[in-house]
């Protein structure tokens, strides 16, 4: 009895974005460093039509194989497998439409295609009005970044809740800001709304999200410092005896999308706290490996858990 030869892995490079975001311009810029210039074909599948395209130099150059898909039904399985099937490719880079649900496109992608990175662009100058007005489809082009970047970015865009906004969705994604002079700013930092100089942090109800988010994206500088904030009690099934997670409801996209966030920490009477009850809570900050997010990340070892009242408003914006 035979047995079936396995397929060879296929990366996968998808590009998201709305028109003119960008995305064509990223993957010309890309060319340059001539990563793709190593003898495998690449099939470039294309899902909108921009005003900037491959030259037939670069496409040659770099061994393309165009294929259009113009709509979003055409999203399926059955097709990127007939265009695995008619190009044999060595890797597959998709430049995909910003208004089409991108869930769909990693759905359907043949079992030996596998992601190996993900790149959302935005317009900064048009982001703000597409968050307040088209929120969920403007976010969820965020899930599968590795890499957001922010293009035509200018001095009075508040990049801080840009990032904000990006880290919410997508904690692992690194998030950068190509300036007016062409430069790349990837190391804006979060406008904190309490002092990190001192050695205890106080965290107000509203200024949640701000501390989970940096909590989580630069655990090193909170290790050792004492925090104390409000929060709800949530226990983990699987989870010791003296382990809870004190956290908020947060709305990451759309009210459909609000999540429990929150971090792990160690309390000697944790058994007694009630599920759901609002505690506050004063801990000490340490950090350690996270398999799941692939770095550390801050577990707390609580020095005070007392019953509190709940918040004004109960649920966390990042906003």
């Amino acid at each position: 009895m035979s047995m079936l030869k396995k397929k060879k892995e296929i990366p996968v490079y998808l590009f998201t974005g709305f028109l003119e975001s960008g995305k064509t311009s990223f993957i010309k810029e890309t060319l340059k460093d001539d990563q793709f210039k190593d003898g495998l074909t690449t099939v470039y599948i294309i899902c909108e039509e921009g005003e900037i395209e491959l030259s037939e130099k670069e496409i040659e150059e770099n061994r393309f194989v165009l294929r259009n898909i113009d709509e979003e039904d055409e999203v399926t399985a059955e097709n990127l497998a007939k265009i695995d099937l008619e190009v044999k490719p060595g890797r597959v880079l998709i430049e995909y439409n910003g208004t089409w649900d991108v869930e769909k496109m990693i759905e359907a992608l043949p079992e030996h295609w596998l992601m190996a990175e993900g790149i959302a662009t935005v317009d900064a100058s048009t982001y703000t009005d597409y968050l307040n007005n088209m929120k969920q489809m403007m976010t969820r082009q965020f899930t599968y970044a590795d890499l957001v970047l922010f293009n035509r970015c200018r001095e009075d865009h508040d990049l801080p809740v840009f990032k904000r906004t990006v880290k919410a969705i997508n904690r692992r994604a690194q998030v950068i800001f190509e300036m007016p002079d062409g430069t790349i700013n990837g190391n804006v930092k979060e406008q904190l709304p309490y002092d990190m100089s001192a050695p205890s942090i106080e965290v107000a109800d509203e200024e949640y999200g701000i501390w989970y988010l940096d909590v989580f994206e630069n655990p090193e500088a909170y290790a050792g410092k004492t925090v104390t904030f409000k929060g709800q009690v949530y226990k983990p099934k699987k989870a010791s005896a003296d382990v809870f997670v004190p956290g908020r409801f947060a709305m990451t996209c759309c009210a459909a999308d609000i999540q429990f966030v929150g971090c792990p920490c160690k309390w000697k009477d944790a058994k007694d706290l009630k599920e759901k009850s609002f505690v506050m809570v004063t801990a000490e900050i340490g950090s350690q490996y996270s398999r799941e997010l692939g770095q550390n990340a801050p577990v707390l070892i609580a020095k005070s858990v007392t019953a509190a009242d709940a918040p004004a408003d109960e649920v966390v914006y990042f906003q």
